[in-house]
């Protein structure tokens, strides 16, 4: 899209596109629903990942015919995953099933207040320090899970915080963004952030839901409809 800024990645792979298809409707299944988020959420973060990762040379191994090989692993550097609750929850095991080894999860609570959409924060569990702080990596990478970025407010709220923890690099994975709040997001930090997402709607309710969008994703992935 030529109205997104060039830090906003909107994937187009076939079966990305009918999953989220499917994921939009609301005869869906709360059992297809997170089935899907993760189905997603797998093929946004290897896209991505395979933007923001490098691979080295590890040590050598053998193979069961008794073939040596060189292995091949990330390039060292300091990686953790920022679910936003609650909806990012749901992203969080196609990350660390993707990633070849585990990585610290570190969550974000922020709400949207109902009158003024604006965040609030009402939970964090940031250390003071990311992985070995004795580590020579390139970088420190946080990767932001939040399945649906609507105004942004929440999204660059994050943003923000992870800027201001230390963080050298942001990779934001959603599954789907409003035009609005993808502009929104992105401009925080323009030159730290990358995000990526597998569809973006054009328009938001004035009640700052995406049109057509997914719904209330938190609501649908932990059958709290109608709380």
């Amino acid at each position: 899209m030529a109205s997104l800024p060039t830090n906003v990645h909107v994937l187009t792979h076939p079966c990305l596109l009918a999953k989220l298809s499917l994921l939009r409707s609301k005869s869906t299944s709360a059992k297809e629903v997170r089935a899907l988020v993760h189905e997603i959420s797998l093929l946004v973060a290897s896209e991505a990942l395979a933007s923001s990762l490098q691979t080295v040379d590890g040590p050598k191994d053998v193979t069961s015919l008794g073939f040596e090989y060189t292995t091949t692993q990330i390039a060292p550097q300091n990686i953790c995953l920022v679910p936003i609750l609650r909806s990012g929850l749901g992203m969080v095991d196609a990350l660390q099933m993707l990633l070849p080894e585990p990585v610290p999860v570190h969550h974000l609570g922020l709400y949207r207040e109902p009158s003024t959409l604006e965040p609030v924060e009402y939970y964090n569990n940031l250390p003071n320090h990311i992985g070995n702080p004795t580590s020579q990596g390139p970088g420190k990478l946080a990767i932001i899970l939040d399945p649906v970025i609507a105004t942004g407010g929440t999204c660059a709220a994050a943003i923000q915080t992870l800027r201001e923890w230390g963080v050298e690099r942001i990779v934001v994975l959603s599954v789907v963004a409003a035009l609005p709040g993808a502009q929104k997001a992105a401009g925080e930090w323009p030159e730290g952030v990358q995000i990526w997402c597998a569809g973006v709607d054009n328009e938001l309710t004035d009640k700052g839901m995406l049109q057509p969008g997914l719904g209330d994703i938190g609501d649908r992935l932990f059958l709290t409809i109608g709380k």
